[in-house]
């Protein structure tokens, strides 16, 4: 948290840092002191009212009138500058930095639904360009913003873009990997994710002010443009937009660089089916109970674990222990067992299981933290720190599971509509993240470090909790049809799948039978 306080009118070269005994008696004269978590400090926001106030016989204001600064001081032995500094998003304007988290967020999920469509009717690579293009403007464009309603406007550009990078790349990868890897590549990904977040610690402490930051930050993206050349478009999107041919090039690239053969298929994209308007396939989900139970319990599991996550990291320096660089470089790597755990155990114990056990343990720690901030003294605040921790992995590991999980649960006719709205449910969580974490700031004192905590614990526990009445979807045949869904149930376990998979991968060799997972229907021969 940056310290600050009101600057001295008429002396222009007033800092936060005490610069001579003068400047401690200017300072003492002209602004008052408070009570700030049990100790008496400058007040932040505060300043005696010139020409109102007579000494007393120690140097200090008697009858003084009080009233709002106009102009601040910042402590700068963390930051060299940020954005709250630059704009002064401080004392009755420290909502705006709540707004501006909130506005990034809002980008990134109208990013989703946007960029999507651009995906969807354009191809994954367009849309993948589209974004990189415009999350290196806005990152540059950050550096220049001379108030807060371009700050956010940027801010807003730079989420909507993310999202698009991250959901073009997601979809890329998965639908050039067959079913056998199909697991590791939705997995895997997500450790260059928290990798990002452990070289972000690293340049923040290494890099104090943030226009440089930025800078640096936004820099290697320039280094992606050059996946132009290096990243197929997806044969899969490919096929069901009528180019079977381009297709089969990009293919036959793949398994001549494995050493095999695309196994003899007939490719044909699905143009008999009937097709349903993704506003039927919504309403699906509320006019069935059963469904509609369903969706309701992952609706909320998605925002629990979008909140959640981004909570804790944006809580990181209201824990009151240690360096804040430190406590967010171990809040990243926390990630890091999460993910493991998910790829070693989500086969071998299920969906429902691993998910409830990370939500459930994640939240009791987070509600922990009440008893380590109320009663340990601060040399053992460290605990707080570490069960704040467990709480992060747990939420970490939540966000892994609940994307195969989800998308497992719905029926097929209506999984795309479902999953886009689950992941919307996940951006209303953390536009509400930056307003729990700076409204256990504003509170103050003990409980407000600990009232984030509490809530984000309290809901991640409710969330494991209701997952509880969900099926299990691991090993069974996924639902196809309403009808499907609605008798998904832990009695409809069924190994086809899977028997089918390794009865294909016998006949065609791995990674022939990979190959089939391009194309959205193959006629085998």
């Amino acid at each position: 948290m940056t310290l600050f306080r009101c600057a001295i009118p008429g002396l222009d070269n007033d800092t936060f840092a005490v610069q001579s005994v003068y400047h401690q008696k200017l300072i003492n004269e002209t602004v008052p002191y408070e009570d700030i978590d049990n100790e008496y400090k400058v007040s932040k926001c505060e300043l005696y009212t010139p020409g109102t106030y007579e000494y007393d016989s120690n140097n200090q204001p008697i009858n003084a009138t009080i009233t709002a600064c106009a102009r601040y001081v910042y402590d700068q032995s963390v930051f060299a500058a940020t954005a709250t500094t630059k704009l002064n998003m401080v004392c009755g304007d420290a909502i705006l930095r709540s707004h501006a988290q909130m506005v990034f967020m809002g980008g990134f999920f109208v990013g989703v639904f946007a960029l999507g469509a651009v995906s969807d009717k354009f191809g994954r690579k367009t849309a993948f360009f589209v974004a990189l293009f415009l999350n290196i403007v806005a990152g540059f464009g950050l550096i220049f913003v001379p108030e807060f309603y371009s700050y956010v406007f940027l801010r807003f550009i730079n989420g909507g873009s993310s999202a698009g990078i991250f959901t073009a790349t997601y979809i890329i990868g998965l639908e050039i990997t067959g079913p056998s890897k199909r697991l590791w590549a939705g997995v895997v990904n997500k450790y260059f994710f928290s990798g990002g977040i452990l070289v972000l610690a690293l340049m923040g402490y290494f890099i104090r002010d943030w226009i440089i930051l930025e800078i640096v930050a936004t820099a290697p993206l320039l280094c992606y443009l050059s996946f132009y050349w290096l990243v197929p478009e997806s044969p899969r999107w490919l096929i069901t937009n009528g180019q079977p041919e381009k297709a089969m090039e990009i293919s036959e690239k793949v398994a001549k660089a494995n050493k095999t053969k695309v196994p003899q298929t007939t490719l044909e994209a699905d143009d008999n089916k009937e097709k349903t308007s993704q506003l039927k396939s919504f309403i699906a989900l509320f006019t069935h109970r059963v469904l509609f139970f369903r969706t309701i319990i992952i609706f909320f599991n998605w925002m629990v674990i979008a909140m959640t996550y981004f909570g804790l990291s944006m809580n990181t320096d209201n824990l009151g222990a240690g360096s804040f660089f430190l406590a967010f470089f171990i809040g990243g790597l926390m990630d890091f067992p999460a993910i493991t755990l998910c790829l070693f155990l989500l086969d071998r114990t299920g969906r429902k299981k691993l998910h409830c056990g990370f939500m459930i343990i994640g939240g009791v720690s987070c509600v922990c933290t009440i008893l380590t901030i109320l009663y340990l003294s601060k040399e053992l605040q460290w605990i707080t720190v570490m069960l704040a921790m467990i709480g992060k992995m747990g939420a970490a590991g939540g966000f892994v599971v609940v994307y195969i999980y989800s998308a497992e649960l719905y029926p097929t006719v209506v999984r795309t509509t479902a999953f886009g709205a689950s992941s919307a449910c996940a951006r209303f969580g953390s536009m509400a993240a930056p307003y729990i974490v700076d409204g256990g700031k504003m509170i103050g004192g003990d409980f407000g470090r600990a009232m984030p905590l509490m809530v984000f614990g309290g809901l991640s526990t409710a969330a494991g909790l209701l997952c509880l009445l969900l099926p299990e979807t691991l090993n069974k045949d996924l639902p196809e049809t309403i009808v499907d869904g609605e008798h998904f149930d832990d009695e409809s376990s069924s190994k086809s799948e899977k028997a089918e998979e390794i009865n294909m991968e016998k006949q065609g060799g791995e990674a022939g039978a990979d190959n089939l997972a391009y194309y959205p229907r193959i006629a085998k021969v």
